[in-house]
């Protein structure tokens, strides 16, 4: 069976040792880390020798084990057009000055140590012995110069776009190749906002970067589904990228019809939007189906639950969710359903 974790990043508010007993009691075998919080310092691993040692004691403590670390809110500053609302998801030290480029080469930067930390963090896991393993991964953003483009007008030429991947495969293929010299793999999640939203941009990104071995993606179907995108079919088609995946819920078609897909400029939870996020099985996502495709594909790693409902309480939402998941996972079949009517 798959095990399922618990993504840290909406939980960032409480220090990874206050918050590991609790993912422990809602049912989780492990967490993916965020490099945010205390959850996981990216500097500190890197420059302090006992760091990642203390944090796999941390979590051997209240038995739970890690298998991706994301570093979503760096990532997102690489490609972006930087503006005010960066410095707020920003380290002081990326923000700087907060002069576009410089943010832009810092966040960069950052995200380069990310796969070194990455690297020294999964090699000092205990009980590591290497073979079939799950990889080293390093989820997250890659932000987009050319998100503002997506309603086309002004009249936005294919050239324009072109320039738009030409800068994410400028920002990106240095960044890659430290991934690759780590053995590390980058799992962008694709998601409105990067350069990378729907099946369509995910292989004009995939073209970009060359097909990079160590450039794939973080699944997660409820940035797909209310753009009407087929979040099954993505699964199929990216079967040799998918190197992580988030289990979250959305529902889409609801609202007084006031909001459209774009949101209206309204805050989550207000009843008049189109679509929401949504707890674990709260939703429209048709996690059968996932699961299904992914053992197709023959996908082994963790079911990382990211967990967002602003209607629901954190703790019984994710204890919930953690519940869903194992509910609905199933190993696939060692042999052929009808082997056994052949003739001995």
């Amino acid at each position: 069976m798959r095990r399922v974790t618990l993504f840290t990043g909406q939980w960032a508010d409480l220090p990874l040792a206050e918050l590991a007993p609790r993912v422990k009691a809602m049912g989780y075998d492990g967490v993916e880390l965020a490099c945010w919080g205390d959850h996981f310092d990216v500097d500190r691993a890197l420059a302090e020798p006992g760091y990642v040692a203390q944090k796999w004691a941390l979590l051997a403590q209240h038995g739970l084990t890690c298998q991706a670390i994301s570093t979503h809110l760096v990532g997102q500053a690489v490609c972006d057009l930087i503006d005010e609302r960066h410095q707020a998801i920003l380290p002081a030290k990326v923000w700087g000055d907060g002069q576009p480029e410089g943010v832009r080469q810092r966040a960069a930067e950052q995200v380069k140590a990310a796969a070194r930390a990455a690297r020294k963090f999964f090699d000092a896991r205990p009980g590591r012995t290497g073979g079939d393993e799950f990889p080293a991964v390093v989820n997250g953003f890659t932000g987009s110069s050319i998100w503002h483009a997506l309603y086309a007008f002004p009249p936005t030429s294919q050239a324009f776009l072109d320039r738009g991947y030409a800068d994410f495969a400028r920002r990106w293929l240095p960044i890659l190749e430290v991934f690759a010299a780590e053995k590390v793999n980058f799992a962008l999640e694709v998601h409105p906002t990067e350069i990378a939203f729907d099946i369509a941009s995910a292989r004009r990104a995939l073209a970009a970067v060359h097909q990079h071995p160590c450039f794939g993606f973080n699944y997660d179907p409820s940035h797909l589904g209310y753009q009407g995108v087929d979040y099954v079919k993505f699964l199929r088609e990216f079967s040799a990228r998918i190197f992580h995946v988030h289990m979250k819920d959305a529902w889409w078609g609801r609202g007084d019809g006031t909001v459209g897909v774009f949101g209206g400029h309204t805050d989550f939870t207000d009843a008049r939007r189109n679509w929401d996020f949504r707890s674990l099985g709260h939703g429209d996502i048709d996690f059968e189906e996932i699961i299904v495709a992914l053992n197709d594909i023959g996908y082994r790693g963790p079911l990382s639950v990211e967990w967002e409902d602003g209607r629901m309480d954190r703790v019984h939402g994710a204890t919930e969710a953690c519940e869903f998941v194992r509910r609905l996972d199933y190993p696939p079949n060692a042999a052929a359903f009808d082997a056994a009517f052949a003739k001995g």
